[in-house]
């Protein structure tokens, strides 16, 4: 039995929503986040992002192995990557676009409470011993704090969401509040599945969208 700390395991409430809505209130945690633009799917700029997020959480998770572990460290399992996304336009509510080259996006997977600035900074130069060739200038460690949201679990392919958004759409209403998608609060999607290990109709993707009450 592991006993590392697993985040999706220990705070269900915000990694496993059940495939009906809730209303849950986010509160602040720690993310390394990477900012960029165009089609994940065929994006230098998103690949790049996903070496990089990976690369430095996974040098902090493992800095046990080479002396620099900070204090606080403790046995842990990477947390899930996640999304915040919106367009060219601004506005995105996980509907309204088509052509996925005006996707404007912020990439990020949560780090542990003993993640600081100078433990970020450690992680970047052990990860540039390995891959000098990266730009790490994109990264930021980032205190997040979401606040009030509608969330839901979608199961099935990225282009499907639609319909489970507008379940959770309906939801909200419903409950007597409003959705506050704007420039300041994206569609967030926190991804459970590898898409390159698991076939499309068993992923398992979060659809958090911010709300107001009316």
């Amino acid at each position: 039995m592991s006993d590392k700390f697993d985040y999706k395991k220990e705070y269900k409430d915000l990694y496993m929503p059940k495939t009906k809505p809730s209303i849950i209130e986010v509160p602040e945690m720690i993310f390394i986040m990477v900012d960029g633009k165009g089609n994940p799917n065929t994006a230098e700029e998103y690949k790049n992002a996903m070496e990089i997020l990976y690369g430095l959480s996974y040098s902090i998770k493992m800095s046990k192995m080479s002396g620099t572990q900070p204090k606080g460290y403790f046995e842990y399992v990477v947390p899930p990557l996640e999304g915040l996304w919106w367009g060219d336009e601004g506005y995105f509510d996980g509907t309204n676009i088509t052509d996925k080259d005006k996707f404007r996006w912020t990439s990020m997977i949560r780090q542990p409470e003993f993640v600081n600035s100078e433990v970020f900074e450690t992680a970047k130069q052990a990860l540039l011993k390995k891959k000098p060739q990266l730009d790490l200038s994109a990264a930021r460690l980032e205190v997040f704090k979401e606040g009030l949201c509608a969330q839901i679990m979608h199961i099935g392919p990225y282009d499907d969401e639609a319909a489970t958004i507008k379940i959770m759409e309906e939801f909200i209403i419903k409950e007597g509040y409003m959705n506050d998608i704007s420039d300041a609060r994206h569609h967030h999607e926190i991804y459970l599945g590898d898409p390159r290990k698991t076939s499309p109709e068993k992923l398992k993707t979060v659809i958090r969208h911010p709300i107001r009450e009316k």
